[in-house]
């Protein structure tokens, strides 16, 4: 699954997670002031935000731009000389252009957040007629974030347009890896669709998660600062009363409460989404059979076959139907959970509609980012059991024994043909073929 794509796989991640810890705080440490340097100096302290589209070409941003393109050559040079892979370009240089990219969005939220101050108080000020306010000034606070938009369309259809390619690359390794094993994984259950199929599903699944995992970190790192200085107003919480940083512990302790309440709902769905593709398998490859062999496809083994497929999927809707009661309850409260938190400080008159908007909306960032398990749960649930699937690829190649989810499939096999269940699997792993 990854080491036809990446090289060295298990080296490349543990090297890749360190040198970013590293990065990071060298950015952090001293990098940040740098940029003096060569003349692109952060503003002095006290300085105005710069607010909309300039935001991202000002002089602190260009000195970021540089400084990633630097740790990233300097990594990917070092491991093209250690390890040079056919898939190397794409796998660690297009990483890194999606890890950058999800960046860029996350900083295109940060501008947006701070956009909201000023229109939402000049939207105040109209309303309560604090101060006069020009058509005006209002369309060009609208043509500010219209500029922000737009930018951000233009990346996110760029990197929906990588990305493709990006996954398909992934696939292509994949299948192309599997396929040069064909004659020792054909005699696998399913191993047609394994190929066809879950590669593509698995590649799609963990790029997909490992993005979302990277924006929930870097959208803690840029939001958890903003929270601070914006809920500075806030002194204390409903039922709670004062207690340090109140948004930041209370965002935390719900997240975890949401991610630990739908992991414990929904531990069995991967089990079962796994049976119900290998039923699924079983009654298609009866199919296919049947259209080249008058023998085959006859109506008791097909109904037995479409039996299995119609209770596999009533046990997974009935257990998918508390998931889903859990998950939507827990979801509709996060919608108001904000409002709850913030009710002493609105109704005291403490903030006005701008900062209002600031801190929902960065409290909301910072909730959804630790939150990344609870609105991912079901795409991890999916490629749990896709990994489970190909991992049987994986325990054959390298002379395992098979998954134990692969080893009660046969043995109930062997039983309903009235087989014995052993020897059925060679010591390399491979399962034997029992048509022979």
């Amino acid at each position: 699954m990854f080491v036809s794509f990446f090289p060295t796989p298990r080296a490349f991640f543990w090297s890749a997670a360190l040198w970013t810890l590293l990065a990071v705080l060298l950015w952090y440490g001293a990098a940040t002031d740098a940029g003096h340097l060569i003349g692109l100096e952060n503003p002095p302290e006290g300085t105005p935000p710069i607010i909309g589209v300039p935001v991202f070409w000002s002089k602190p941003f260009l000195w970021f731009y540089i400084y990633y393109g630097m740790t990233v050559g300097l990594f990917a040079g070092i491991w093209r000389w250690l390890s040079p892979h056919p898939w190397f370009s794409w796998a660690v240089l297009g990483s890194a252009l999606i890890i950058f990219i999800v960046y860029f969005l996350v900083q295109v939220s940060v501008a947006v957040n701070a956009w909201y101050g000023p229109f939402y108080d000049l939207v105040q000020a109209a309303l309560s007629k604090s101060r006069p306010v020009t058509q005006a000034e209002f369309y060009l606070e609208l043509l500010t974030f219209a500029g922000i938009a737009f930018l951000a369309v233009a990346v996110r259809a760029f990197n929906s347009f990588f990305v493709s390619h990006y996954l398909f690359r992934w696939r292509t390794a994949m299948n192309d890896y599997y396929m040069s094993h064909w004659d020792r994984l054909r005699h696998i259950e399913g191993a047609s669709q394994r190929v066809q199929e879950d590669t593509k599903l698995f590649s799609r699944r963990a790029e997909g998660l490992g993005v979302e995992l990277f924006e929930a970190v870097m959208t803690l790192i840029a939001f958890l600062p903003v929270l601070l200085i914006l809920s500075a107003s806030i002194t204390e919480l409903p039922l709670v009363g004062e207690i340090p940083y109140p948004l930041v512990v209370i965002g935390i302790l719900w997240a975890l409460f949401g991610t630990v309440f739908l992991a414990l709902i929904g531990v069995r769905l991967p089990g079962l989404e796994f049976r119900n593709q290998r039923v699924e398998a079983a009654y298609r490859k009866e199919l296919v059979y049947g259209e080249d062999n008058a023998d085959r496809a006859r109506p008791p083994t097909v109904r037995e076959l479409y039996q299995a497929v119609r209770k596999n999927y009533f046990r997974l809707y009935f257990h998918y139907m508390y998931f889903n009661i859990g998950r939507y309850l827990y979801l509709q409260t996060d919608n108001i959970f904000p409002y709850l938190v913030l009710a002493p400080t609105i109704v005291a008159g403490k903030i006005t509609l701008g900062p209002m908007n600031q801190i929902l909306n960065a409290f909301g960032r910072v909730r959804d980012a630790f939150q990344f398990l609870v609105k991912s749960w079901t795409d991890i649930i999916e490629v749990m059991s896709v990994y489970k699937r190909l991992r049987a690829f994986e325990a054959t190649l390298h002379g395992e024994p098979l998954p134990q989810i692969d080893q009660d499939y046969i043995e109930n096999k062997a039983s309903a043909r009235h087989l014995p269940p052993s020897p059925l699997i060679h010591p390399s792993g491979a399962v034997r073929d029992q048509s022979r």
